[in-house]
């Protein structure tokens, strides 16, 4: 009865009833602060619960009906579960401005194994997609110097211990006020990595997911 309900209001009115969002840490920092004031000022009735979690646990909240929808790194197995894509990103490899290889305009997966690669530590996607792209094995990469996130991997390489790789999405925001610290575009045939929505084959609410796509794609272009 309330799938029934949720599906005649979102035909009605779109984005009128509450949706729950599930999202990995390595975007929704990201993502989130470029795209909900658009959503906030065209829809300010609309109620979103947001949940931030890894993306294995946030693929078994869709599946089991804690949460109506989740924002993912792809490739990742969503075995059962729909996906509706909507941005793809390349990979930047950081370095202190210092570094010779700074200067240049593109990295080479062979140039990044002469740096001290810094990652981030298992369990999150993003460092899998990130030795995907570049074709390294994790043994290329410094274990020792793990993190848990971006921005604490960022200021390790500021403070000359390592270099690492980050999504395009998050430049403006981990480089700003970060003058010692260059970007440069991984060599590595793109995108490196794809964000989507997943959710139920049965959910009723696809149509709002849909809006919220829209909307999505609309500020990422603006903004990144």
């Amino acid at each position: 009865m309330d799938d029934l309900y949720q599906l005649g209001q979102a035909l009605k009115s779109p984005l009128s009833y509450p949706m729950s969002l599930g999202i990995i840490p390595t975007i929704g920092s990201y993502l989130l602060p470029k795209v909900l004031p658009s959503v906030r000022h065209q829809y300010p009735g609309f109620q979103l619960r947001i949940i931030e979690d890894q993306s294995h646990e946030l693929v078994n909240k869709v599946r089991n009906g804690e949460l109506d929808t989740a924002v993912l790194a792809l490739p990742f197995d969503i075995e059962g579960l729909l996906a509706f894509e909507f941005w793809q990103e390349d990979f930047y490899w950081i370095t202190h401005r210092d570094d010779p290889l700074a200067l240049q305009k593109e990295i080479t997966s062979a140039e990044l194994k002469q740096s001290r690669l810094m990652l981030l530590k298992d369990g999150h996607c993003l460092k899998e997609h990130a030795l995907a792209a570049c074709k390294l094995p994790s043994n290329e990469t410094d274990t020792t110097l793990a993190a848990t996130s971006l921005n604490m991997l960022v200021q390790m390489v500021a403070g000359r211990m390592g270099t690492t790789l980050v999504p395009a999405m998050a430049l403006d925001q981990l480089l700003s006020g970060n003058p010692e610290l260059k970007a440069v575009h991984l060599n590595k045939p793109g995108p490196h990595r794809k964000i989507a929505f997943i959710t139920r084959p049965n959910y009723p609410g696809v149509r709002n997911i849909e809006l919220l796509i829209k909307m999505f794609r609309q500020e990422l272009k603006l903004k990144i």
